[in-house]
C-alpha cells in the first residue's frame, strides 16, 4: 500500500553489510512497493550498480573489501549515467560528509535514521534525477545527448574535446546546483595532482565553443565557489 506521498515504485539497490539495518529498510520499502536488491561488500555494489539500471543507490560508509566512499567514487568514473546515491554512516563529523559529497553522493543520513525520512529522501533524489537517467538532457537550447557524447546547442554541433564534453556533462547533471571548482577538479582528474590554470584553461576554450557564438552566455562563474550552468529558458 501506497503512503500517498508517491506512488511511484523505485528501483533500489541498498549496499550495506549490517544484516539488521539492511533487513529494516527491506520491511519498510518493500512494503511500501519498492524492489531492492542487497549487496555486502562494496565491490559486490559496485559490480551489481554498473550492471544494473537502478533508480537510486542506498550506500553504507563503513563495508568489507571496498568502502563506500570508493565505491562511490568509481560508480562516478565508470557508470554511463548518473545513479543518485544516498551515503548512510554511523559518523556525524563534517569531513566525512564533505569528503562523501566530493566524491559524488548526492545526499547523506546518519545512523540511526528514520526509515520514513530514508524514503522521502529516495523520492526527492528520484526526481531530482528523473530527466538525468535520460540518455538525451536537455536544458532550454542545450541538448547532451550521453550515448554519442555529443551536445548541440540551438541546433547547432558544439565541436567539444573530450574535456570540455565531460565539464558540460557535470554542470548540465548538477543543474541547477553549482559545482565548486574542487568538485570539478576531483571529477575530472580524480586525486591527480593537476596544473591550476588547468581548470581555468579548460573551460575558457569551452566558454569560446558553448557561449561565444550565441545569444547569452550559459557558463556562469560564481565568484570564489564555482560554476553553474545559466538556464534562461528552461522548461521542465
Amino acid at each position: 500500500m501506497s503512503n500517498g506521498l508517491n506512488n511511484q515504485s523505485l528501483y533500489i539497490l541498498v549496499v550495506e553489510d549490517q544484516q539488521s539495518i539492511a533487513q529494516n529498510i527491506a520491511d519498510y520499502m518493500e512494503d511500501k512497493g519498492h524492489v531492492l536488491d542487497f549487496a555486502t561488500r562494496g565491490d559486490q555494489g559496485l559490480n551489481m550498480a554498473l550492471t544494473n539500471h537502478y533508480d537510486l543507490v542506498i550506500l553504507d560508509l563503513n563495508l568489507p573489501v571496498m568502502d563506500g566512499l570508493e565505491v562511490c567514487r568509481q560508480l562516478r568514473e565508470q557508470a554511463s549515467h548518473h545513479v543518485p546515491i544516498i551515503m548512510l554512516t554511523a559518523r556525524d563529523s563534517i569531513d566525512d560528509k564533505v569528503s562523501g559529497f566530493t566524491i559524488g553522493a548526492d545526499d547523506y543520513l546518519t545512523k540511526p535514521f528514520s526509515l520514513e525520512e530514508l524514503e522521502v529522501r529516495c523520492f526527492a533524489l528520484s526526481r531530482r534525477h528523473l530527466l538525468q537517467a535520460e540518455q538525451i538532457l536537455t536544458l532550454d537550447q542545450l541538448v547532451i545527448d550521453r550515448k554519442r557524447q555529443q551536445a548541440t546547442r540551438a541546433g547547432q554541433d558544439l565541436e567539444l574535446h573530450t574535456m570540455g564534453y565531460r565539464i558540460l556533462s557535470i554542470l548540465a547533471e548538477a543543474y541547477p546546483q553549482v559545482v565548486s571548482r574542487s568538485q570539478l577538479s576531483q571529477k575530472l582528474w580524480g586525486d591527480e595532482p593537476t596544473e591550476s590554470d588547468a581548470l581555468r584553461s579548460h573551460i575558457y576554450q569551452l566558454r569560446n565553443i558553448l557561449d561565444k557564438p550565441f545569444d547569452y552566455p550559459m557558463i556562469k562563474t560564481m565568484h570564489a565557489i564555482g560554476f553553474v550552468l545559466d538556464v534562461k529558458k528552461h522548461e521542465k
